[in-house]
């Protein structure tokens, strides 16, 4: 249509026109969209810096989902070990009314009290899980909270398990006779080791005679045990024995040099009974080296003496100390997860207030260009008429 003359005032009226129209789907699209910028093309830098804003914001949001799921796996292990601790004062109660009682039916009675309380703690630890997060059953339940979008910044949190009370908190079961040690490796047993701070025990497949005391001994799966006598030819017998036994996997080798008499096992358990020489069995044992499991074999008999139970007395309050500053460190864990969180979230509506501000419209502020351009449109519109009448005054000529 370029070959259509329109006269300047015309022309001018109806760019101007365009020029409204343009602006008003603008001003519309800003209101309907609550947005100034929407893409690149409406401003390139603030568009950009607000995504990287934006994008900022929604990864601290994922892990401020992550870390309210720590929280809860927290606030799981400090209610387990609250619960825990009840249980031990519980037992410790039962260690004390055994100590008040003479009676042996009694103190039996107490002790497997003592018994159950221990049982139940280790089953109450194994369901202090949140999640499939157990931070008081050990290996392989740490917890590693992280609070920045590259990893840098976290808070690592190691399990403890107290889903085994002898080797986590040193309580263990009090026996009515004789116990089964669980020490696989290798054990060294002298004259000197035997004394009367460890469990009793069963057996008599092998008998190793050093002056008052009897031990019985029975194989326990690949464990070679070391026990020197005061008697080589009692030992050189013991050899003898074990040799010509012609039990598959079990031998022994005597060192009359050193006085050391090797038993080796194979698939089989070990179990020591300590005697005094024409009594009853009575809670003597000794103290064992191994290469993987450390402990000495020391435990009681159902809380048969003073002793036996001042020494458990003596455990329970450590175990005590020990869960209540487990409880303090998760504590304090618990807490700067939950300033962290806190944190996380004054920082989001920072980021996001920032972004709005590089792209949010003013609503009130479109809505009033909205109805000046729709004014402007209007006189626009009435201008581009007259304009277009003063150019037909030509007519009256004719």
């Amino acid at each position: 249509m370029s070959n259509i003359q329109l006269s300047s005032a015309v022309r001018q009226n109806l760019l101007s026109l365009q020029s409204t129209a343009d602006m008003m789907s603008k001003t519309q699209n800003r209101l309907a969209t609550g947005l100034k910028v929407n893409s690149a093309l409406d401003n390139p830098s603030s568009f950009f810096t607000a995504s990287a804003l934006n994008n900022r914001s929604n990864d601290l949001g994922g892990l401020l989902d992550d870390m309210g799921q720590s929280i809860q796996t927290l606030k799981a292990a400090d209610e387990g070990i609250k619960s825990i601790t009840k249980l031990v004062e519980a037992a410790k109660g039962k260690a004390n009314q055994a100590l008040q009682s003479s009676s042996t039916a009694d103190r039996s009675k107490f002790a497997t009290e003592y018994n159950e309380l221990l049982g139940q703690i280790e089953q109450l630890a194994k369901d202090a899980g949140y999640n499939g997060k157990n931070l008081l059953a050990g290996t392989g339940n740490d917890l590693d909270v992280v609070f920045n979008e590259d990893g840098r910044s976290k808070l690592d949190i190691s399990a403890v398990n107290y889903t085994d009370v002898a080797s986590s908190l040193g309580l263990v079961e009090q026996v009515d006779g004789p116990t089964t040690p669980s020490v696989p490796g290798s054990v060294t047993i002298s004259a000197a080791d035997l004394h009367a701070a460890a469990t009793g025990f069963t057996g008599n497949d092998i008998y190793i005679t050093d002056d008052a005391y009897t031990t019985d001994v029975t194989p326990y799966p690949g464990l070679d045990l070391n026990a020197g006598a005061s008697a080589n030819d009692t030992a050189s017998n013991v050899e003898t024995e074990i040799n010509s036994a012609g039990i598959a996997g079990l031998s022994a080798s005597f060192d009359s040099g050193s006085g050391q008499l090797t038993i080796s096992f194979e698939d089989h358990d070990i179990r020591v009974l300590s005697r005094v020489s024409g009594g009853p069995p009575s809670p003597y044992g000794f103290d064992e080296t191994s290469s993987n499991y450390a402990p000495s074999v020391a435990g009681s008999t159902m809380f048969e003496t003073d002793e036996i139970i001042n020494a458990e007395l003596d455990k329970l309050n450590t175990a005590l100390n020990t869960l209540r500053s487990q409880a303090s460190t998760f504590g304090t864990n618990l807490t700067v997860v939950e300033n962290r969180q806190n944190f996380t979230k004054s920082l989001i509506n920072t980021l996001q207030e920032g972004a709005g501000k590089l792209t949010l419209a003013d609503t009130n502020e479109e809505g009033a260009n909205l109805l000046a351009l729709q004014t402007r449109q209007q006189l626009s519109s009435t201008s581009l008429s007259f304009a277009s009448q003063a150019d037909q005054n030509v007519l009256r000529l004719f």
